[in-house]
């Protein structure tokens, strides 16, 4: 389970076809800081619907 597990439930969850998010509305649903590694699990996102 990476850090981001949660953000991905979250947005699959959704079923909204596409989300915007803040940079602070991420971290508090991932519960925790956004760092370098944010970038390669946002690419997976759009897997995840």
């Amino acid at each position: 389970m990476s850090k981001y597990s949660t953000l991905r439930e979250c947005v699959q969850k959704s079923g909204k076809e596409s989300s915007q998010l803040t940079f602070e509305e991420i971290q508090k649903i991932a519960g925790a800081p956004i760092d370098h590694s944010f970038l390669k699990y946002k690419k997976e996102l759009a897997e995840y619907g």
